[in-house]
C-alpha cells in the first residue's frame, strides 16, 4: 500500500504539469476573425475580371481557380473588395511602399507573362502580381514615377 502512494503522487504531480502546459499553450494562441464577404462575391465573373484570370492562369484557370468555389469567393472578393487604386498627390498622404516593379509576377501558370509597360488604372490586373494579400493588417503599394497607390485591404477588415 505504501508503494502505491508514491505512485499516485508522481502521476498526479505528471498530470498537473501536462494541465498547465496544454493551457500556456492555449492562452499564446492568437484568435482570428472569420472573414466575411461581401454580398457581391455571389455574382458571376465579369468579362474583365474573366479577362483578368485568363491573362494569368491561361489554360490552368479551370485546373487551379474555377475547380474549387472557396478559390473563386476569394478572387471575386479581392477583385471586387480588397483592392483598390488611389491617387495621392498631396505628399502629406503618401508613405514609404514597395515599389510596384519590387513585386514579382504570378508567372507560375503562363511562363510568358509581362509587366504592364505604361500603367493605367483602368486595366490594371493585380492577380499578375504576387502581392501580400494574406497579411493580418492592408499593404500599399506606390506605382513607380506615379502618384498612383494600390491599396489592399487586409481580409479581416470590414
Amino acid at each position: 500500500m505504501n508503494l502505491k502512494l508514491p505512485s499516485l503522487l508522481v502521476v498526479g504531480f505528471a498530470l498537473f504539469f501536462i494541465n498547465i502546459s496544454v493551457g500556456q499553450t492555449r492562452s499564446n494562441q492568437q484568435t482570428l476573425t472569420t472573414i466575411v464577404y461581401n454580398d457581391n462575391v455571389n455574382a458571376p465573373f465579369t468579362q474583365k475580371e474573366l479577362a483578368q484570370i485568363d491573362e494569368v492562369y491561361g489554360a490552368q484557370a479551370e485546373k487551379y481557380v474555377f475547380k474549387y468555389p472557396q478559390r473563386v469567393k476569394e478572387i471575386k472578393n479581392l477583385l471586387r473588395n480588397r483592392i483598390s487604386i488611389s491617387m495621392l498627390s498631396n505628399p502629406q498622404d503618401q508613405k514609404d511602399c514597395t515599389l510596384l516593379s519590387e513585386v514579382p509576377l504570378c508567372n507560375y501558370y503562363v511562363n510568358d507573362l509581362k509587366r504592364d509597360i505604361v500603367f493605367n488604372p483602368e486595366n490594371f490586373n493585380p492577380l499578375k502580381y504576387l502581392f501580400n494579400v494574406n497579411g493580418l493588417s492592408g499593404q500599399m503599394y506606390r506605382v513607380d514615377n506615379t502618384n498612383y497607390f494600390i491599396i489592399i485591404k487586409s481580409q479581416f477588415q470590414k
